[in-house]
C-alpha cells in the first residue's frame, strides 16, 4: 500500500512563494518571488505533490474576509501557473484560540496526507518561521526554512535544513532524495 503514497513538497505561502504584506488581502498586492514557479515546476516534475499550507489569521480577526482570500489565492495560482498546486489549505484562526490546523499544529498537512495519498515519510515543508518548522516536525516531514520572510534570524533554529529561498530549498530536496 506505501507504494501508492506519493511524496509531497508543503509550501508556506507569505514569505515562501510570495512577498509577505501583512495580511495579504488585495490580489495586486501579490509579488511571486522570482525563480519560484520554476523551482516549484522543477519539484512536480519529479513526482512531488505541491501543497500550499498558510495560516490566514486575518479572517479570524477580521482585517479579511474569506472571499478576499480566496481572490489573493486565485492570483497566486495564476502568477504560479494554475495546474502547478494540486491543493491549498488554510487556517483561518488567531493565535490565541486552540487551534488543529494553525501552524506549528500539523492539521493542514494531515488532512492533505489523508485528501491526496501522500508519504509523509518521503515529504518536505519550505517556511519561513521557526512555526512552519515545528509544523513540519510534529507531521513527521523535513522542514527547511527559507530567509525570504519577514522573521530572517536563523539562530536556534530547529530547521532540517536552512535555505537562502524556494529555489535553493528546492536544490535541497533534489539532492536529498534518489527516488
Amino acid at each position: 500500500m506505501n507504494d501508492a503514497l506519493l511524496p509531497a513538497v508543503f509550501v508556506d505561502r507569505d514569505g515562501t512563494i510570495m512577498e509577505d504584506c501583512d495580511y495579504c488581502s488585495n490580489p495586486k498586492d501579490v509579488k511571486i518571488f522570482p525563480g519560484v514557479p520554476e523551482a516549484l515546476g522543477r519539484l512536480k516534475s519529479k513526482g512531488f505533490k505541491l501543497i500550499i499550507i498558510t495560516n490566514q489569521s486575518g479572517i479570524g480577526r477580521g482585517l479579511m474576509t474569506a472571499e478576499q482570500y480566496r481572490a489573493v489565492e486565485g492570483e497566486v495560482s495564476r502568477q504560479l501557473g494554475a495546474s502547478l498546486i494540486d491543493a491549498t489549505y488554510f487556517c483561518p484562526d488567531v493565535p490565541s484560540q486552540h487551534s488543529i490546523c494553525r501552524k506549528p499544529a500539523p492539521g493542514m498537512i494531515k488532512q492533505a496526507a489523508r485528501e491526496h495519498r501522500i508519504d509523509l515519510s518521503r515529504s518536505f515543508l519550505i517556511g519561513d518561521k521557526e512555526i512552519d518548522v515545528q509544523c513540519a516536525h510534529n507531521a513527521g516531514v523535513r522542514a527547511i526554512r527559507v530567509k525570504t520572510g519577514l522573521q530572517r534570524d536563523m539562530v536556534g533554529s530547529m530547521a532540517d535544513w536552512i535555505a537562502e529561498d524556494l529555489r535553493a530549498a528546492t536544490e535541497l530536496i533534489l539532492d536529498a532524495t534518489s527516488w
